[in-house]
């Protein structure tokens, strides 16, 4: 026997009580792409919008073979232990390549997945990079609505996605390593200058020496990028997600840095910021989605694609060709 199909006053209830299921079940509506799973997940968040806001929303990246994974079980675990609701979003934009979503965060942070003021959950990009930009924020509104406090956005791939992430937290810490050969290499300046903080981890693997060599390196280099907010000094620590020491001191920067935007207002300017840029994201999205479903378009396309192929069409005229197909006169 099926089930009776929810209603949204049934997502809402079930996601502010805090039932897991109900929880998954919403997140997935949200991410679906049926225009009529669209608007109701659009109903139930604006009966969850008032009821979310409140959470620390923190975003973290880091060069390759950093420990991302054992990081942010060990940082989950001490926030949880300390009565923190967790909740881990994964973003991969990557996964396009393939057309699925990182399934595999749940195996990499086992103790956290069961932990029952914890929940890991991966943002399928629908396609492209607003497509993760939209279920991503949208599933951050759902998780803090239903009482999650700290929401760990972690950058899987790498590229394009740091900016994405960067532009829906509150704070954005940067994960390297240390003693690998040239400390600046491997990571893009683009990447630092959108650091709140940098954390060297893995720091118990290394000397003493090594350690602090890196953090004086990395503090010579934020010096001369511009930080973020002009209120806040990025801090460079160290820290081990393997055996968990340097957590406690960098989950309390993570509060000054709250306390300290948020006294001045920064926090909801840099939301409001954030707020707009994300209609701007969904309108692109959504102009891109209706450009490709024009029945003109479609049907003028695989000429325009043989001109561009054999180079007897520029990308510029088949571009303002499909513009002018759909009905915008491109200048």
């Amino acid at each position: 026997m099926s089930r009776a199909p929810l209603t949204v006053e049934d997502y809402v209830a079930g996601v502010r009580s805090g039932d897991r299921a109900a929880l998954g079940r919403a997140i997935t509506l949200v991410e679906s792409r049926a225009r009529r799973h669209q608007d109701m997940a659009q109903d139930m968040l604006l009966e969850l919008l008032p009821h979310s806001g409140s959470a620390h929303r923190v975003g973290i990246t880091g060069v390759p073979g950093v420990g991302k994974s054992t990081f942010i079980e060990a940082l989950g675990t001490m926030l949880t232990a300390r009565g923190h609701k967790v909740a881990v979003l994964a973003v991969d934009p990557s996964s396009t390549r393939t057309g699925g979503s990182i399934l595999g965060d749940k195996t990499r942070m086992e103790a956290l997945s069961i932990d029952p003021n914890a929940f890991i959950r991966p943002s399928p990009s629908s396609g492209r990079l607003g497509g993760v930009n939209r279920a991503t924020r949208e599933t951050m509104v759902v998780c803090e609505a239903a009482g999650f406090d700290v929401i760990l956005v972690e950058t899987v791939g790498a590229g394009q996605n740091e900016t994405v992430v960067a532009d829906m937290v509150d704070f954005f810490l940067v994960l390297m390593l240390a003693g690998a050969g040239d400390e600046l290499q491997g990571i893009k300046k683009g990447v630092l200058e959108l650091a709140d903080m940098i954390a060297i981890n893995k720091a118990d693997s290394l000397g003493g020496h090594v350690a602090q060599q890196a953090v004086h390196q990395y503090r010579n280099a934020v010096h001369i990028l511009q930080p973020p907010s002009p209120n806040w000094a990025v801090p460079v620590v160290t820290c081990s997600g393997l055996n968990g020491s340097g957590l406690e001191d960098l989950w309390s920067k993570v509060e000054e840095h709250w306390g300290t935007l948020s006294a001045n207002g920064e926090i909801e300017e840099k939301r409001r910021r954030q707020r707009v840029n994300w209609m701007w994201s969904m309108v692109e999205d959504r102009l891109l989605d209706a450009v490709r479903d024009h029945p003109q378009v479609k049907n003028r396309l695989p000429s325009l694609l043989t001109g561009v192929d054999d180079g007897s069409l520029t990308v510029t005229l088949a571009a303002t060709e499909i513009l002018e197909t759909f009905g915008v006169r491109a200048e």
